[in-house]
């Protein structure tokens, strides 16, 4: 068969990023409600339950129930609806959201082919709900969250969210508020200040530490930046838009940054390059992939040392595996000059 292409193939897509004191609190709420996941985050748990026992009872009593119904995803929905200038215009909004339409903010978004089962669903439709519930069957926590939201009274959804949103944000962001809106913002323009230098898998890859390559169904990566759920990187889909909610660089997060301190990640990479070993590995992962057995002959050395540099060499993020190989992340290598006349050019007598 003989074929004429003329259709329009996306070969990237549009990064656009957002910081908020709002989406701090409810991926804070998030954090809190997940138990699992506390022994892998920066604060230590006895951090999250006194963040906690600080909520009065009735905020308390909400979160808990965030907790089993994983409505802290409802909350992250609503605030992708437009952007919110404060907390007042964010509840605002949701106190003035008809039922339905709350529902239909609140179901997940699964991909276009079920946008109509979703409105559907939204208003009350149980085949259309079934339909979801079928195609999330395998997902930790998606089965029971469009239960929830599907059978859960609207105003009962509201009052919840309201309640919940309001008094975990009056205690654990309100008192900073005005610092962690400038931290978060701060990130922001730094991404946004190599925007111009970088692709945009590139510049997703920097401020994620993942790959994401491009989707036919994905016009737009959104990147919101946060502190709380540190290290992780979380990911969330809306329509034609793939959500990436990532933690703020290392030399961001002090209240006052020095203008003189290196960038976290080139610090890392020139840590892992100074080192003639680690060097003749790049040389060697540079010519091809390598496994474990072949680069311990090549570089004639033990595995367990061997071990030691390909790590250091993998928290830069020079090089991953693929496989049972380890690559040379050449992207990453080529940027390094960039990164580095980037800081070394920064106007710091401001």
């Amino acid at each position: 068969m003989k074929l004429l292409d003329m259709s329009y193939g996306r070969s990237s897509y549009q990064v656009t990023l957002h910081s908020s004191p709002l989406f701090e609190a409810a991926l804070g709420i998030a954090a809190a409600t997940y138990d699992e996941i506390h022994p892998t985050l920066e604060k230590p748990r006895e951090h999250w339950l006194a963040m906690i026992a600080a909520l009065p009872p009735d905020v308390q009593t909400e979160l808990y129930d965030a907790q089993r119904h994983h409505t802290w995803k409802t909350l992250l929905q609503l605030l992708h609806a437009r952007p919110f200038p404060d907390l007042a215009a964010f509840l605002s909004y949701l106190e003035g959201l008809p039922g339905q339409q709350l529902r239909l903010e609140a179901l997940p978004y699964l991909g276009r082919e079920r946008e109509d089962a979703r409105y559907l669903a939204s208003t009350g439709n149980r085949l259309a709900v079934a339909e979801l519930l079928q195609a999330c069957a395998g997902h930790k926590f998606f089965p029971a969250y469009i239960s929830h939201v599907s059978e859960v009274d609207a105003n009962e959804l509201r009052r919840h969210l309201i309640t919940l949103f309001r008094g975990w944000y009056s205690i654990h962001v309100r008192p900073q508020e005005t610092e962690l809106d400038s931290l978060l913002q701060r990130d922001c323009d730094q991404k946004r200040a190599m925007q111009q230098k970088l692709s945009p898998e590139a510049l997703v890859e920097w401020a994620t530490g993942g790959k994401y390559e491009p989707e036919p169904s994905v016009a737009r990566v959104l990147l919101v930046p946060h502190t709380l759920y540190r290290p992780w990187t979380i990911q969330a889909d809306a329509p034609d838009t793939k959500v990436f909610y990532y933690p703020v660089a290392d030399e961001n997060m002090a209240e006052q940054v020095d203008p003189y301190q290196p960038p976290h990640l080139l610090v890392q990479a020139c840590k892992a390059l100074g080192d003639e070993h680690r060097l003749r590995i790049v040389k060697h992962l540079a010519e091809r992939a390598h496994s474990l057995q072949e680069l311990a002959v090549r570089m004639d050395m033990a595995k367990s040392t061997l071990h030691h540099h390909l790590s250091m060499l993998r928290s830069a993020r020079l090089i991953e595996m693929d496989a049972s190989k380890y690559q040379l992340r050449r992207t990453h290598v080529d940027q390094f000059s960039l990164f580095l006349s980037e800081y070394l050019d920064k106007d710091c007598s401001r």
